[in-house]
């Protein structure tokens, strides 16, 4: 996302955090840029019952939490949380936005990555409101999809695993199962080695 050695250049530290370690909890207020040098990340939330409710996974180069950044007075809607061991940037806020200031292209970059999260929450609202579990499954693959170079039927391999694809889509996992057996029987989806390929 931003030039690493720009970062550096502004006094940015270096985290590590552990597989299941906090990077920032829901409620907390952002006082920093985060950047992911190496590593996986997942943004997620709880429901009233306590089921996880996963937002996305973010890796190398992406920025977590950015949005937050940019309104005043308010917390994180969501957890940070290292899936891997995770190498992180770590920005004060007051620096971000004079970096912003002094780096017109990189404020241009920002707007695009910041539209483009945006646009994958305008893709999900639609899924999230339906009750047919295929078609839950189904957007969620074509988006997926839709990022990669490779369009032939059966080309991708989805990175998720069954659990997380039924956290994103609010389904539960034995139905996510159910409806992903369903798909591959209607060949929609293949299944290798347990990978989906759509």
């Amino acid at each position: 996302m931003i030039n690493e050695q720009i970062l550096e250049s502004l006094g940015a530290t270096t985290e590590v955090y552990h597989a299941g370690e906090s990077i920032f909890e829901e409620s907390e207020t952002p006082k920093y840029y985060f950047q992911i040098i190496e590593g996986k990340v997942k943004l997620n939330n709880f429901n009233h019952e306590g089921r996880e409710i996963l937002q996305t996974f973010l890796e190398q180069g992406q920025c977590i939490g950015e949005s937050s950044l940019f309104v005043d007075d308010v917390t994180y809607p969501v957890n940070a949380v290292a899936v891997t061991v995770c190498k992180i940037f770590k920005l004060r806020k007051s620096l971000f936005f004079e970096m912003l200031e002094n780096h017109p292209e990189i404020s241009l970059q920002m707007n695009r990555y910041l539209s483009k999260i945006l646009y994958f929450k305008q893709i999900m609202a639609p899924i999230l409101c339906t009750n047919s579990p295929t078609f839950k499954i189904k957007a969620l693959l074509d988006y997926l999809k839709s990022n990669q170079e490779e369009k032939e039927p059966f080309a991708f391999q989805v990175p998720f695993t069954r659990q997380e694809m039924a956290n994103l889509t609010g389904l539960c996992v034995e139905t996510t199962i159910r409806t992903i057996k369903t798909m591959e029987k209607n060949n929609v989806v293949v299944i290798r080695k347990r990978k989906i390929l759509y």
